[in-house]
């Protein structure tokens, strides 16, 4: 298979389509690892609690034994959930609780390529049409452990340079 067939791409109207069977995977209740392979900046429409405000949308890859399930992850930018935001720097190796008790510059641009570890739990949704659906969210992010790299997770807490992830493309 070409680069080019593996790479997304728009399809052609003339092109050969191929299933490669990837579709949506729910993952089990349970504990994975992960691979931040995006961020984005959004804006949180505000609710009953917090005003509208800035957020960062992580997009993480979790491996369930050769399947890959996507799961978004939104990291609201407002003063009482300052705690999301270091469990998410901690459980990738990039801040230490230590160093977040003392304050922290979030080290945004080194999110993307970064793996950690996290409980993800199945949530059932109301869809547009009123039946019940099932996603994945993260319950809970543990903090980095250094074993999991004498485990073999490659790349945990060692993040993407700033020079592959330029600071304006993700913050």
């Amino acid at each position: 298979m070409s680069d080019y067939a593996s790479t997304p791409h728009e399809i052609g109207w003339d092109d050969e389509i191929i299933d490669d069977g990837g579709g949506f995977h729910l993952l089990e209740d349970g504990d994975y690892n992960f691979t931040i392979v995006s961020t984005e900046r959004g804006r949180f429409p505000g609710g009953a609690k917090i005003p509208a405000c800035n957020k960062m949308i992580l997009t993480l890859n979790v491996d369930d034994e050769g399947k890959t399930s996507t799961v978004k992850y939104d990291l609201i930018m407002w003063t009482s959930l300052h705690w999301k935001i270091t469990d998410v720097f901690c459980a990738v190796g990039l801040v230490t609780r230590d160093q977040a008790k003392k304050g922290y510059a979030p080290p945004w641009p080194q999110l993307v390529g970064s793996t950690g570890r996290a409980r993800f739990v199945v949530e059932e949704y109301t869809k547009k049409d009123g039946t019940t659906g099932q996603s994945n969210k993260v319950d809970k992010f543990y903090d980095y452990d250094p074993a999991f790299d004498q485990q073999g997770i490659s790349g945990m807490g060692g993040g993407a340079s700033k020079e592959s992830t330029p600071w304006e493309d993700v913050f």
